[in-house]
């Protein structure tokens, strides 16, 4: 297994990042999963696991953390023209109005969160402009800050695991502790994706999420709702 190096400073950075707590308002999306629920496609542990694994093998997420990896690399080299084209090219992958306002909303706010902590960046957070995507804004911190892109990967997937648990331990409802034991079972999977994101082509992004998207559209007119998405 590789390696992972970090400095104390980096590994605080990362954990600030990757918290929970960063005033994005993640908590209030779902990408589907309040449908899923309430239509009993998902409805304990096991099924949500399924759920969770499967998007990290195929779907979405894979390509977020792609583009995240690229605006990194972007943001390293001072190429502002390839990050402002790859934040595009994310807008333009969303399938649907809810999961591309909920990229555009955490965007906006954790480019104005790092301009406010970390004013050199502010040249750059213009050059992308708004709207501004999530991941494009995550890799942006992730290349000023200088965290290993492997942890930083590993930082971003494990994220949006805890969210989606976070919104199943919610809705369907399930424990915390059945919660926590989730994230353990998906480690191997948080492994696997982020090995994979290093490795793909600008020509091999893609993914199948045609699930996500049917509930993603289902979720816009569904009467009773927790969450934005």
């Amino acid at each position: 297994m590789e390696t992972i190096t970090l400095t104390d400073s980096n590994l605080l950075s990362l954990l600030q990042l990757a918290s929970p707590a960063l005033p994005v308002g993640a908590y209030s999306y779902s990408e589907g999963l309040e449908t899923l629920i309430e239509n009993g496609i998902i409805h304990d542990q096991i099924s949500l696991k399924h759920w969770l694994s499967a998007e990290l093998r195929y779907g979405a997420i894979r390509l977020e953390a792609a583009v995240m990896l690229r605006a990194y690399q972007s943001s390293r080299e001072g190429d502002l023209k390839t990050l402002l084209y790859w934040n595009r090219w994310l807008s333009a992958i969303r399938e649907t109005e809810e999961l591309r306002a909920s990229s555009w909303q955490m965007g906006r706010s954790l480019i104005q969160l790092l301009s406010s902590l970390q004013p050199q960046i502010q040249s750059i957070s213009e050059a992308v402009g708004i709207p501004c995507n999530y991941a494009i804004a995550f890799g942006i911190a992730v290349a000023y800050w200088d965290i290993n892109i492997k942890a930083a990967l590993l930082g971003y997937l494990h994220t949006w695991a805890t969210h989606m648990m976070t919104a199943g331990v919610k809705l369907i409802p399930l424990g915390q502790t059945a919660g926590q034991e989730l994230l353990l079972k998906l480690q191997p999977f948080l492994n696997i994706a982020a090995a994979e994101v290093l490795t793909l082509e600008d020509d091999e992004l893609s993914c199948c999420s045609w699930g996500l998207s049917l509930f993603s559209m289902a979720h816009e007119t569904q009467y009773t709702r927790l969450f934005r998405s």
